[in-house]
């Protein structure tokens, strides 16, 4: 079963499309959405809460389209979504009140792991205890999937670190499943299984992680040993003053070129360069 797929899901709007977008995240593993400010993260996130309704396509959360149960879904978003005089123990009283399966004890369990004073209103917090309360309520009603937007942006190593502890933590359960979308690619090398490049309201590329940095690289060449290879091993170009860098399959590349390893950050940069 698939935590989350989507087929052919399209939402238009006057000056941006989301086009076709297309992908599954497999139960119990951990996908990477990726992509430029503005390629259409968001906007997919938001229709796959039923907070958008798309022109066209299928969505579907654990083999049930919308509306399915959203008792099993936690979303923790890139800024706190919670009254800035509210302390942590009002939240919670009133989270209590709207989710069937919440749990006081698990929450004031996770603000005592994070050092979270609940008596204190949450204007008070700095960035990376907002981001620590939106993660302790989204992990306190029985949630089997996480859906991340940018939960470590502007966060210092020391703080994504330990959120990203919480995620192992989550992922323990072989019925659970996070999607995350982050610039920090970084932080999504470390923890996820797959990876989504979406640019321009397209799907460029989805893939197992292990295997998409195994089977590409970059070449550094020239124009003339470029135009030689066979152009289907060529995912995408970056050309400079005095050379040429290529995003290639490694399998489709003659032996005797050195290629290098790749990183998510420089497959997206590809990826944005020839969309």
């Amino acid at each position: 079963m698939n935590a989350i797929q989507l087929q052919a899901v399209t939402k238009q709007y006057p000056t941006f499309t989301l086009d076709s977008v297309s992908f599954e995240l497999p139960v119990g593993s951990v996908m990477g959405f990726i992509g430029q400010n503005g390629a259409g993260k968001s906007t997919t996130i938001k229709l796959i809460l039923g907070l958008l309704k798309p022109d066209s396509g299928q969505i579907e959360v654990f083999g049930r389209a919308q509306p399915f149960d959203r008792e099993q879904i936690g979303v923790v978003f890139d800024e706190c979504c919670f009254p800035s005089e509210l302390t942590a123990q009002q939240i919670g009283r009133i989270l209590g009140a709207s989710y069937r399966t919440w749990s006081s004890k698990t929450f004031s369990a996770y603000l005592a792991r994070f050092d979270l004073p609940e008596h204190k209103p949450i204007h008070t917090y700095s960035r990376g205890m907002k981001m620590k309360l939106s993660i302790a309520a989204a992990l306190s009603h029985d949630v089997r999937l996480l859906i991340l937007d940018e939960p470590t942006s502007g966060l210092d190593p020391v703080v994504r670190d330990e959120i990203l502890d919480i995620f192992y933590d989550f992922m323990q359960d072989d019925t659970h499943s996070i999607l995350i979308s982050s610039h920090i690619t970084s932080d999504l090398e470390k923890i996820c299984d797959y990876i989504t490049v979406i640019h321009q309201g397209r799907i460029r590329l989805c893939a197992e992680k292990d295997q998409l940095l195994q089977e590409l690289g970059v070449l550094h060449t020239d124009e003339h040993t470029l135009s030689a290879l066979d152009p289907s091993a060529i995912r995408g170009i970056r050309r400079g003053q005095f050379q040429i860098e290529a995003l290639v399959e490694r399998a489709k590349i003659p032996a005797d070129l050195p290629v290098d390893r790749v990183s998510l950050d420089e497959i997206l940069l590809f990826m944005a360069k020839e969309g």
